[in-house]
């Protein structure tokens, strides 16, 4: 199911976003995206191959599948049976073409086999690098999920302010800059 992911991953967003558009219910020059776990690796992979969304959001994921060599989700082949694949599916691999802002948070604590803190803070660290808009907050204390009050409260401000500025507010300019709390 993974051999052509990505292909189907761009044609499913643009298949929602012009369904919408063609009942007149948005801009599609100011569309965002997010998801949590798998959805935040899907996230990066369609900000990074797609120039459908105005602004990303990526919870907690998972971004270097080398990281995870022996499968994850649907793929059953490990690394060595699927290099390509691995390497194909992993945003990390495609940094350099990141050019749509993208909010990344991630829990500290963080437990999950597949989306240890790493994942997030190394790729952010290559985004960052390579000039990229992006933004990580770590949530002390937080594991996979986030569950306190405080965290819960602060992801929605992140979020909020990061839609004000790159959706509704979308800047016209060409002015890049890198964010880290």
């Amino acid at each position: 199911p993974n051999d052509t992911f990505r292909t189907q991953l761009v044609a499913n967003a643009k298949a929602a976003i012009d369904a919408v558009d063609a009942l007149g219910y948005i801009d599609r020059t100011r569309v965002a995206v997010g998801g949590h776990s798998y959805g935040a690796f899907m996230v990066a992979n369609l900000l990074s191959h797609s120039d459908l969304f105005a602004a990303g959001i990526a919870r907690s994921g998972a971004y270097n599948r080398t990281l995870t060599p022996f499968g994850f989700q649907s793929e059953e082949r490990n690394y060595w049976e699927a290099p390509e694949i691995y390497y194909t599916m992993s945003p990390f691999m495609h940094a350099d073409k990141m050019k749509t802002p993208l909010l990344m948070t991630h829990g500290e604590a963080d437990n999950n086999s597949g989306t240890y803190p790493m994942q997030s803070i190394r790729y952010f660290n290559a985004l960052k690098g390579l000039g990229a808009q992006v933004r990580l907050v770590m949530l002390p204390n937080e594991s996979h999920g986030y569950r306190a009050k405080e965290s819960i409260l602060h992801l929605l401000w992140e979020q909020d302010q990061w839609l004000e500025k790159y959706v509704k507010n979308k800047p016209t300019g060409n002015d890049k800059k890198t964010e880290l709390k």
